[in-house]
């Protein structure tokens, strides 16, 4: 099993700056999507941002300009520094990571984990 754990959620004015953490773990043997999503109250869950093994990183609706997705392949980690925070940023931000894991009888097959959210609030 691969477990993905994000960090860094808190509460910031509107025009603040906020940067969010993922790190997968377990036994990973290659990562290579990794990505961000995000759901506000009483809506769906929408994707922000995703980014390959290569670097290439894509962006949908009002994330692009504001945020930026990155990655630290060494420490298995993703991250979301998001700027000019608007009040409609407010959600819970969750974590994607895919790729292949090794099993515990030893063979690799593919993963896609989620964690558990971390909640983002930007007040007016």
């Amino acid at each position: 099993q691969v477990q993905v754990v994000e960090f860094g959620g808190g509460l910031v004015e509107a025009g603040g700056s906020l940067r969010l953490s993922c790190t997968a773990s377990g036994s990973i043997v290659k990562i290579s999507d990794m990505g961000w999503y995000r759901q506000a109250p009483e809506k769906q869950r929408e994707l922000i941002a995703t980014i390959s093994d290569t670097g290439r990183a894509n962006y949908e609706g009002a994330a692009e300009g504001r945020f930026t997705i990155s990655r630290d392949d060494a420490r298995n980690t993703v991250y979301l520094h998001m700027l000019s925070l608007k009040p409609e940023d407010t959600g819970s931000y969750y974590c994607t990571a895919a790729g292949i894991q090794r099993g515990g009888d030893g063979f690799y097959r593919p993963f896609n984990s989620w964690g558990q959210g971390t909640q983002v609030t930007v007040s007016s």
